[in-house]
This record gives C-alpha cells, sequence and structure tokens, in this order.
C-alpha cells in the first residue's frame, strides 16, 4: 500500500481533513438539554457514542462552550434522540447556529415531550430516547496537557424508552428504525438497512470486554 501520511499539528495537505471520514460512521447525538432558566434546546453532535454498561454511561463532545453545553453544566441533565431516516431533515435543520434563546424544537416542527426522571424534554417523534444525568464534563487536552476548546459530556442513562414496533422476540431491530449516521465530510450520511448487516460469530471463548461488551451482548 502506498500511505498518505501526516501529522495533523503539520496539517494533512488534503482538500478535507480525513478525520472525520476515516472514524466513520458515527451515531449522531441529538440532544436535548433544559437551561437553569428553563429554555428548550435541541442539537446533534456527531461526536457521540456509549462507553458503559453499568451503568450504562453515554456521552458527546462538543467542539466549544455551546448552549447545550452550557445547559447541561447548569442542570445536570440531557436527553438522547434517535435520528432516523425520516427525521434526518428535522435534526438538519436543529444543526443551525441559532442565537441564545431560540427553541429547536419549534424551529423544526418536533414535538417536546416531557420525560420522567429529568425536566429535560425528549423528542416526541423519535423512536428511542434516552435520559441522562450528567456524570461528568471533561475539559478535553493535548498530549502535552494545554487545554483546548473541546469539552466530553458523560451522562448515566436512568430511563431508556423503545417503540415497541422495533422490538421482536424480545430483541431491538436496529434497522428496523432505519437510523442515520456521520459518515465523512459534513454533507455525508448512512443509513442503517436490513440487507447492510452481517453476523460474525466470536471465536470460541471469546471474552474480551472492549470488543463485544457483555457476554450477552
Amino acid at each position: 500500500m502506498d500511505f498518505h501520511y501526516y501529522e495533523p499539528a503539520k496539517g494533512h495537505g488534503l482538500k478535507h481533513n480525513p478525520l472525520n471520514a476515516i472514524i466513520a460512521p458515527r451515531p449522531i447525538g441529538w440532544i436535548s438539554s433544559r437551561s437553569s432558566a428553563g429554555l428548550a434546546n435541541l442539537a446533534p453532535y456527531s461526536f457521540f457514542n456509549a462507553f458503559l454498561y453499568d451503568p450504562p454511561v453515554i456521552g458527546f463532545s462538543s467542539i466549544s462552550w455551546k448552549d447545550t453545553v452550557q445547559n447541561v453544566s447548569e442542570t445536570r441533565e440531557f436527553a438522547w434522540n434517535l435520528v432516523t431516516k425520516e427525521l434526518g431533515d428535522k435534526m438538519n435543520q436543529t444543526s443551525e447556529g441559532f442565537r441564545h434563546g431560540v427553541n429547536e424544537f419549534e424551529v423544526a416542527g418536533l414535538t417536546p415531550v416531557a420525560s420522567r426522571h429529568i425536566r429535560v424534554p425528549r423528542v416526541g417523534e423519535s423512536r428511542a430516547s434516552m435520559e441522562c444525568k450528567v456524570s461528568d464534563i471533561v475539559s478535553l487536552r493535548s498530549a502535552n496537557g494545554e487545554k483546548t476548546d473541546g469539552w466530553l459530556v458523560l451522562g448515566e442513562v436512568v430511563a431508556v424508552y423503545i417503540d415497541r414496533a422495533l422490538i421482536e422476540d424480545g430483541i431491538y431491530q436496529t434497522a428496523l428504525a432505519n437510523p442515520i449516521l456521520r459518515s465523512g465530510r459534513g454533507d455525508e450520511y448512512i443509513q442503517v438497512t436490513q440487507d447492510r448487516m452481517f453476523e460474525m460469530p466470536r471465536p470460541l471463548g471469546s471474552s474480551h470486554p472492549d470488543f463485544h461488551g457483555s457476554r450477552g451482548s
């Protein structure tokens, strides 16, 4: 193989930064939050994932101290909402850099639904949502210890909502929800469909927790 090599600190030498395209696809963190004054906010984050089973922890990273990070730092609560193909356009609308105080639920024509354990609304049209209580907000640093303008928000999942139509024989059907994920440059997404899914049996005796999760996953 003929490798294109670069060191990020010296620039990548390409038309677009390839980092996002290499680490792809990535699930979308469609995060709803609420300020201490009660203002609702809804914004998508492409740096998002699950980090722990027990207790369940999910998190997202923001490249600056935006309204969402400010809100969760004040209330210590947020909700995650699944983005499906049908909601793609509405999610995209909420990515605009609105001025402080604009309600993205109203802009995108989405329904804020009250949660049970947090005071943050979830997206009523989303087929799966999670209520979270903030466990940590981390100021990201470089390898030499210098502070960056990046913030990692981690939250413990305290409640989960799943459209029952997505559950068959007690198993959540990922492809049935038609989720979309971030892929590559700014406008690129991937849709999960059943024909693109495949199974890969684990090696006999495999128990690597960091790759497959628990043995029952």
